[in-house]
C-alpha cells in the first residue's frame, strides 16, 4: 500500500487536496468518486526518477520545530507499545499540514513493504537529515528506538531554541546598521539638498568636509542608481565566488579572523558539533562515523576541513582530545571536558555538558 496525493472538485465545486493510501492510483480515483467528487490529479508521494528508476525526494522539507514535535509524539506512541506503522498512521491523521501527512504516509508505506524506519526516512533527505537517520538506525540496531527518539526530540528542540536566541541576538545590531544607513541616505537625499542653497548664496569658502557632504548628496540624488548597481555587482560576484570550493574555503577562513564575529561564528559551530556528536555517541553510533556525520551540521568550510582531518586521526588511533586540539578551533575548557569524558568512559555526557557550558558562556559574553 502506497500514499498518493490528490486534487479533486467536490460536490459544490470547491477544490480539495489531501493524501490517501491505496495499492494504486486507480483505487484512489475510485475512492474520490465514491465521495461524489471529480478527481483532477492523483500522484504518488514519492516520485520515481525517469532516468534511474529510483524514488526521488520531495522538494519541500519539514521544519525543525515540526520535526521535533513529530519525533516526540512518535517516541510516546512507541513507548505505549503501538506498532511503528500504526504510530505513523496516527501522526499522519492528526497533522493539519498536508506536507507532513504525505511524508509520514509515504514513510509508513515503505515500512509496510518491509523496510526499516531509517531506510524509509532516506527517501526524504531534506526532511530527515543524515544525523536524524543515522541516530534512528543506531536505535533500531540496539533495540532502543524509543529512547533514541526522545533524545532526538530534545536535541531538535534545543537546537531550535539556540537558533532563535542567535537570531534574536543578531537582529538588534543588524537593525541598527540598516536603520543608520537609511537615515544617512534620507539626510543626503532630502535634507542636504534643501539647505545647500543657504551655503551657495554666500560667497565664503566652505570647509572641505561641508563640500564633501554636498558632493556626496549630489551624487546620491543624481547618480545613486550607479552606486546601487555597484553594490548589486559586488553581491552577485561574491555569491558566484562562494560556489568555488577554494574561494569559499579562503573566505570562510578569513571570516574566522574577524574581531568579535569570528569568535562568535567559531563558537556556534563547535558547540553545534559537540552537541550533535554527543547524541550520536549516546545512540551507539561508532565514534569515527559519528565525527563524519556531526561535521555535516558545521557550515564553515575551514572548520569542516579541519574536523575531517581530526576524524582521520581518530580512525588512525589518535584520541578524540588530541585530534580536536590540533584543529585549534575548540576552547580549552571544552577540550579538557572531552579528555575527562574519554578517560572516564562518559564521552557522550561530557560532550553534552561541554556544549551547554560553551553555549551559556556565549550568551553571557555576547
Amino acid at each position: 500500500m502506497a500514499a498518493f496525493a490528490y486534487r479533486a472538485i467536490d460536490a459544490i465545486g470547491r477544490q480539495q487536496k489531501g493524501v490517501l493510501e491505496a495499492d494504486s492510483a486507480r483505487q484512489i480515483r475510485q475512492q474520490i468518486r465514491d465521495k461524489g467528487w471529480v478527481p483532477l490529479d492523483v500522484s504518488p508521494v514519492v516520485q520515481t526518477s525517469r532516468t534511474t528508476g529510483k524514488p526521488t525526494a520531495q522538494r519541500s522539507s519539514i521544519s525543525t520545530l515540526d520535526l521535533a514535535l513529530i519525533t516526540r509524539q512518535l517516541a510516546v506512541l512507541i513507548q505505549s507499545s503501538l506498532p511503528l506503522e500504526e504510530a505513523l498512521r496516527v501522526l499522519a491523521e492528526q497533522s493539519d499540514k498536508a506536507k507532513i501527512t504525505s511524508t509520514l504516509l509515504a514513510v509508513r508505506a515503505k515500512i509496510l513493504e518491509g523496510h526499516e524506519l531509517s531506510e524509509s526516512l532516506a527517501e526524504f533527505p531534506r526532511s530527515f537529515p543524515i544525523l536524524y537517520r543515522s541516530t534512528i538506525s543506531a536505535g533500531e540496531h540496539t533495540g532502543n528506538l524509543d529512547n533514541v527518539l526522545e533524545q532526538l526530540a530534545s536535541y531538535l528542540e534545543s537546537r531550535y531554541e539556540a537558533k532563535q536566541k542567535i537570531q534574536a541576538a543578531l537582529f538588534y545590531p543588524f537593525f541598527l546598521v540598516l536603520f543608520s544607513i537609511g537615515i544617512l541616505i534620507f539626510l543626503l537625499s532630502y535634507v542636504v539638498p534643501k539647505i545647500v542653497n543657504i551655503f551657495t548664496q554666500t560667497d565664503q569658502e566652505l570647509p572641505w568636509i561641508t563640500s564633501v557632504v554636498i558632493k556626496t548628496s549630489d551624487f546620491i540624488v543624481y547618480d545613486g542608481w550607479m552606486l546601487l548597481l555597484v553594490f548589486i555587482g559586488i553581491f552577485v560576484t561574491f555569491v558566484m565566488a562562494l560556489r568555488k570550493p577554494k574561494t569559499q574555503l579562503s573566505i570562510h577562513t578569513k571570516l574566522l579572523r574577524i574581531w568579535l564575529f569570528g569568535k562568535l561564528y567559531k563558537g556556534i559551530s563547535v558547540t553545534r558539533f559537540a552537541t550533535t556528536l554527543s547524541i550520536l555517541q549516546s545512540s551507539g553510533v561508532p565514534l569515527v562515523e559519528a565525527l563524519k556525520i556531526a561535521n555535516e551540521v558545521v557550515t564553515n568550510q575551514r572548520i569542516k576541513v579541519d574536523l575531517d582531518t581530526a576524524a582521520l586521526r581518530v580512525s588512525e588511533g589518535s584520541s578524540l582530545f588530541k585530534a580536536l586540539e590540533q584543529t585549534k578551533h575548540f576552547p580549552p575548557m571544552m577540550l579538557h571536558m572531552i579528555r575527562s569524558g574519554e578517560s572516564s568512559g562518559e564521552l557522550s555526557a561530557m560532550l553534552d555538558r561541554a556544549a551547554k557550558t560553551q553555549e551559556i558562556s556565549f550568551f553571557l559574553k555576547y
